[in-house]
């Protein structure tokens, strides 16, 4: 499975603020599958349970220092929570994450907070007209509000460029198994 850096999608409902975000990418990949019937929810809910062993670990790091700052910590994830309680609905929350928009085909997780606000896009997107193939993209957009936020995304960046590929992929496991 390849997973690939693209454009911002513009399909993506966050594509119209594009211009207000200081840093966004996208990485898109394709799911082979037999099923044509996968809910956006499902897309959210395996998103939550497709984070690498390391990112966890740096996830729980991350807490205790941001912690230090008075930034927003969230609890960790996991499948049991995913699974029974989390219903991916506007307005829920699963670790640091927000559903802040949910279509048919896109939910927008994220946070606001006093250093920055950040959105992640899944967008879940037939490519053909068979239902055969579909691709699933995780495009992040993050708008500065100060120096802290400028700061705290520098070491952020290059580990937040090598989780999405992984989740990404992780993701689209987990559907094409289902």
């Amino acid at each position: 499975m390849k997973i690939k850096k693209i454009e911002f999608p513009q399909k993506s409902v966050l594509a119209k603020d594009k211009k207000d975000f200081d840093y966004v990418d996208s990485f898109a990949g394709e799911l082979m599958s037999s099923h044509s019937n996968i809910d956006i929810s499902e897309v959210g809910k395996a998103f939550f349970i497709s984070g690498p062993k390391w990112g966890k670990k740096m996830f729980a790091f991350r807490n205790k220092v941001v912690g230090l700052f008075g930034l927003k910590t969230g609890v960790e994830s996991d499948k049991t929570q995913a699974d029974d309680h989390f219903q991916c609905e506007v307005g829920e929350r699963m670790g640091i994450f927000t559903v802040f928009e949910k279509t048919e085909n896109e939910i927008i997780l994220g946070e606001d907070d006093k250093h920055l606000d950040f959105r992640v896009s899944l967008l879940f997107d037939k490519t053909r007209d068979d239902n055969t193939e579909k691709s699933l993209t995780i495009s992040t957009t993050v708008k500065f509000h100060n120096w802290l936020g400028v700061l705290y995304f520098l070491p952020v960046r290059p580990f937040h460029r090598l989780i999405v590929p992984v989740m990404l992929k992780n993701v689209i496991g987990k559907l094409e198994t289902r």
